[in-house]
């Protein structure tokens, strides 16, 4: 849809774990995921003027209870929050470039500030050939345990929305 209004987009590759420490989930669920192998998510990187911002859909609204990052309002110009927790914080900074502004739409892949667990793509045949290299090396037994998880997952998902084992999120500080 951004390409519709022309401007540029390269498709980023997370690499993050489910195990993720801020996701509320049921004792079950969280031992699974602490067994499962890299995920990788795919969100975008924009360019807006002469910055290229993180945009990512993220999670519905009733999920935020369970931990999951919620992009309530969203401005069209600043980064959006991630879905997922990458598995390193680290953000590389940016590339200082003395380079005039109009120059700024010949950006190269090292001008792009990305996460450091990220991987930037400039077509969807890349990024899917990037992803099935990664994925392709998971064991049977890895691959057994991803469909458990994602049952299991999307049932608490769906009752996480329905309000069936979380408070509201103010309880929580108590």
């Amino acid at each position: 849809m951004f390409r519709k209004l022309n401007m540029s987009v390269v498709y980023a590759t997370i690499a993050f774990s489910w195990n993720d420490p801020d996701l509320r989930y049921p004792p079950g669920l969280r031992e699974l995921s602490a067994n499962l192998p890299v995920a990788y998510h795919l969100a975008c990187r924009v360019q807006v003027g002469c910055r290229w911002i993180l945009v990512d859909a993220t999670w519905d609204p009733p999920l935020a209870k369970a931990g999951f990052p919620v992009n309530d309002h969203w401005d069209g110009y600043s980064e959006t929050k991630c879905a997922v927790k990458p598995l390193t914080l680290q953000v590389q900074p940016p590339i200082n470039n003395p380079k005039k502004i109009e120059s700024c739409c010949r950006i190269r892949d090292e001008e792009i500030c990305a996460m450091e667990s990220e991987k930037n793509h400039w077509n969807e045949v890349d990024r899917a050939r990037y992803y099935h290299e990664k994925v392709n090396v998971r064991t049977m037994g890895e691959m057994e345990l991803i469909k458990q998880f994602n049952r299991e997952f999307d049932a608490w998902l769906d009752n996480v929305r329905l309000d069936k084992f979380y408070p509201a999120p103010e309880d929580f500080s108590q």
